[in-house]
Formats: C-alpha cells, sequence, structure tokens
C-alpha cells in the first residue's frame, strides 16, 4: 500500500492516473471508460491549485476506490464525484448516461458537499470543533443510506491530503487542524 500511495502522491498528469486507474481495475467495463470520458470533456479547462489539470484528481480518486474496494460501479462514481458539483451536467445526464446506481452514488456524494461548511472557523474558535464535528457527523449521516458514498468520499478526503502541499501554509494547518477536531469528536463518542 505504501508504494501504491506514493505513486498516488507523486502522480501530476493524466496520462500516468489513467495507469494507475486501469492498474487497480484490470478488468474494466466500457461503462468505466465512458465515466473516464466524461470526466475529462467536463473538467477539461479545470486546473488545481498546483497547476496540474484537475482531471488528475478524481481519476486519482478512482484508482484510490479501485484499491479499497475493487467495485466498479464505485469507481464510475469516483470519476464523476465533481462533475456535478463543479460544471455544467447535472444528476439527470448522469442517471440518463449511466446506471441509477452510479447517479445515486454521485448524488449522495454531491449532498454531502452542499452540507458541509464552506469557512473554517479560526484555529483559536471552539466553533471550529463545533463546527468541524456537525460536519463530519451530517456527511456521516448522509453516507449512512448507502456506506459507499462514505468510502469514495475518504478516497476523496485521502487524495486532497496526499496534495496538501499545493497548498499555503495557513490553509494547511486549518485542514489539518480541522481533521484533528473530527478525531477528537470520534474518540469521545
Amino acid at each position: 500500500m505504501d508504494i501504491f500511495l506514493k505513486n498516488i502522491k507523486g502522480c501530476r498528469d493524466t496520462k500516468a492516473a489513467k495507469e494507475l486507474l486501469f492498474g487497480q481495475l484490470p478488468n474494466y467495463s466500457p461503462s468505466t471508460v465512458k465515466a473516464l470520458d466524461v470526466a475529462i470533456k467536463a473538467h477539461a479547462d479545470q486546473k488545481r491549485k498546483s497547476g496540474e489539470p484537475y482531471i488528475v484528481h478524481p481519476i486519482l480518486v478512482a484508482a484510490i476506490t479501485a484499491f479499497v474496494s475493487g467495485d466498479e460501479i464505485m469507481v464510475q462514481a469516483a470519476l464523476l464525484h465533481d462533475v456535478v458539483e463543479d460544471t455544467d451536467l447535472d444528476i439527470e445526464n448522469i442517471a440518463k448516461e449511466f446506471s441509477d446506481d452510479v447517479a445515486h452514488l454521485v448524488e449522495g456524494l454531491t449532498k454531502i458537499v452542499a452540507i458541509r461548511d464552506e469557512k473554517l472557523a479560526s484555529s483559536q474558535s471552539n466553533e471550529k470543533l463545533l463546527s468541524s464535528a456537525l460536519s463530519f457527523r451530517k456527511m456521516l449521516i448522509a453516507s449512512i443510506q448507502d456506506v459507499r458514498v462514505l468510502v469514495i468520499k475518504l478516497c476523496d478526503r485521502l487524495h486532497n491530503m496526499l496534495t496538501i502541499d499545493a497548498l499555503n501554509k495557513d490553509k494547511q494547518k486549518r485542514i489539518a487542524e480541522s481533521a484533528q477536531s473530527e478525531n477528537r469528536v470520534q474518540k469521545k463518542k
């Protein structure tokens, strides 16, 4: 696993990301290729803060998802996880082009994004711990209907944490503290 995550962390281009994905999913279907093509077209002009093509992120989230689950439906949803949120495509487009199962997972992932607070409270604030705990709780409740949503979301967060070095130090610290707060809340339960 260490080598796999090291390869994920170091991957910055679409071709290498695809190789990592298909290395984890050797018997993929045409639907997975279609999900990849839709995601590539949808994110064509987008870049990450690091300057790399945005599509590298969903492909690597899908590769991590394939690594932990081997579930091709989850991989397709991981490829499409940011399409509804960041592009002109909507859930109806996804449902029309893919299975109801894929659309259901993408919709669940989109709902998690919608319920998360966008602003982070100051790191010295008690509001920060409460906000992070409530956000994490909402994410868990949203995923209870289908645990696969939570698995994909955790794969998404793992990739974001592996690439956190592209952010400025202050933002890195706030994100790390937010994750630490969520862990403290979980340990208290």
